[in-house]
C-alpha cells in the first residue's frame, strides 16, 4: 500500500456549519427511525405495513434526486441546504401531529426523507468543492457527525416516550435544531469558487461515461449493505444466539459503535492512503467482521463481528460518494443529484431483497447477500481504477 503525501483538512466555519447541518440532518433519520415501533404500536398495523414508511423514505430520496440538479441551478447550493432542513422539518412535524394517520405519517416519511437528502448531498458535494484533495476526509468526518449525534437520538425518542410529554416530542428536535442553527449560523457559508463566478463550470446538460455509472453501481452495493446491516442484523443475532429479539435489537448498537469509530478514523486515514487502496481495505474489514459474525453462536463474538462490520462499513458511503463525484468531471452537483437516486434505489430494494430471501431460505443464507455485494464493489473500484488500482 502506498501512501501520498498528506494533506491538509482545514475546519473553517463554513465546514463546521455543513458538518452541523449534517448533525440535524442524523436528529431525523434515527428519530423517525426509532419511532417505527412506536408508531406502529399507536397505529395498530402490521409489520409488512409499517415496512411501507422505509418505502416512502426511499421514494422521496429518488424524486428529490430529480429534482436537486435544477433546483440548485435555480436557488444555489447554500439556499438548498437550508431549504432541504426546512422541508425536513415539516415532514418530521407531519408524523408528529398525526402520528395514528397511516397516509398522513407515509407522507411525512417521504417528505423528511427527500427534503433531507437535498441537504445531504448538496452539503457533500460543498464540502468535496471546498476542500479539493481533502474532500474525502471532509465527507468522511460529517458522516461521523452524523452517526455520533444519531447515538444518542433513539434515547431521546426513549426518554420522552416514558415522560409525560409521550414520544412524538422526540419529533420536534429537527425543527427546533434548525430554527437554532438558522439563527447561529444562518449568515455563513462557503466562498463559491472561481470557475463558477466567472461562469466556466462544466456544462449541466453533457454526458456521464461509464466510470462514473460504475462508481454509481459501487455506490449503490455499498448502501444496500449498510441497511442490511441495519435493518436485519438483530434478527440473525437473535437467530444464531437464542437470544430474545428485546435483548437483540443491542446488536445494532455494536454496528453504529463500529461505524462512529470508522468514520472518526476515517478521516484521518483518508489524508494518508490512497483513496482506492483504503476503500478496499475497508471493504476486506467489513467482510472480515461479517464473517464473524456470521460463523458466530456467542453473543460475544457476534457483538465482535458486527462492531468490525461497522468499522469497515463506515468508510464505504463517504469514500463511494467521494468516488461518484471525482469522477463527475466537476459536475458535483448533477452527480450529487444522480448519487441520491443510487442511494434511494439502494435503500427500498436491498433490505427488501434480502428479507425475501430470508422468507424462502433463513436468515443466515439469505446475509450470503453481504459478501456478493462486497464482492461486486471491489470488482467495480478495480475496473473502475484501471492500472490506479
Amino acid at each position: 500500500m502506498t501512501a501520498i503525501a498528506p494533506v491538509r483538512l482545514i475546519r473553517d466555519r463554513a465546514t463546521w456549519l455543513i458538518y452541523l447541518q449534517l448533525g440535524v440532518f442524523a436528529t431525523y433519520l434515527y428519530g423517525l427511525s426509532a419511532a417505527l415501533p412506536l408508531l406502529r404500536i399507536d397505529q395498530g398495523i402490521s409489520q409488512a405495513v409499517a415496512g411501507l414508511h422505509g418505502t416512502s423514505m426511499a421514494l422521496g430520496g429518488i424524486i428529490t434526486g430529480l429534482t436537486l440538479p435544477w433546483l440548485t441551478r435555480r436557488i444555489g447550493r447554500r439556499a438548498v441546504t437550508w431549504t432541504g432542513l426546512a422541508g425536513m422539518s415539516v415532514g418530521t412535524l407531519l408524523v408528529a401531529a398525526a402520528p395514528t394517520t397511516l397516509p398522513i405519517t407515509l407522507l411525512g416519511y417521504g417528505v423528511a426523507s427527500g427534503m433531507s437528502s437535498i441537504t445531504l448531498y448538496s452539503g457533500m458535494a460543498a464540502l468535496d468543492d471546498h476542500h479539493g484533495p481533502a474532500g474525502p476526509a471532509a465527507i468522511s468526518e460529517a458522516n461521523a457527525v452524523c452517526v455520533i449525534v444519531g447515538i444518542g437520538v433513539p434515547f431521546v425518542v426513549s426518554a420522552t416516550a416514558q415522560s409525560v410529554f409521550g414520544w412524538r416530542a422526540a419529533l420536534l428536535v429537527p425543527a427546533v435544531l434548525t430554527v437554532l442553527l438558522a439563527l447561529l449560523m444562518g449568515r455563513v457559508w462557503i466562498p463559491e469558487r472561481e470557475d463558477a463566478a466567472a461562469g466556466t463550470a462544466p456544462e449541466a446538460g453533457s454526458r456521464f461515461g461509464w466510470r462514473f455509472y460504475l462508481a454509481g453501481a459501487v455506490l449503490f452495493c455499498c448502501v444496500a449493505m449498510e441497511f442490511c446491516f441495519n435493518l436485519w442484523a438483530a434478527k440473525l443475532f437473535s437467530d444464531q444466539t437464542g437470544l430474545p429479539a428485546a435483548v437483540a435489537a443491542t446488536a445494532v448498537a455494536a454496528f453504529t459503535a463500529g461505524l462512529a469509530v470508522g468514520r472518526l478514523a476515517g478521516g484521518r486515514l483518508a489524508l494518508r492512503i490512497p483513496p482506492t487502496a483504503l476503500f478496499i481495505g475497508a471493504l476486506l474489514v467489513s467482510a472480515a467482521g461479517w464473517a464473524i459474525f456470521w460463523l458466530s453462536k456467542d453473543p460475544v463474538f457476534s457483538y465482535v463481528g458486527l462492531a468490525v462490520s461497522g468499522l469497515g462499513v463506515a468508510l464505504h458511503f463517504p469514500m463511494a460518494l467521494s468516488r461518484v463525484l471525482a469522477v463527475s468531471g466537476g459536475r458535483r452537483d448533477q452527480a450529487s443529484a444522480l448519487a441520491s437516486i443510487f442511494a434511494g434505489l439502494a435503500v427500498g430494494s436491498g433490505p427488501f431483497l434480502l428479507g425475501a430471501l430470508a422468507d424462502g431460505f433463513g436468515t443466515q443464507q439469505a446475509f450470503l447477500m453481504v459478501p456478493v455485494l462486497i464482492g461486486l464493489a471491489v470488482g467495480g473500484l478495480l475496473i473502475g481504477s484501471g492500472r490506479r488500482a
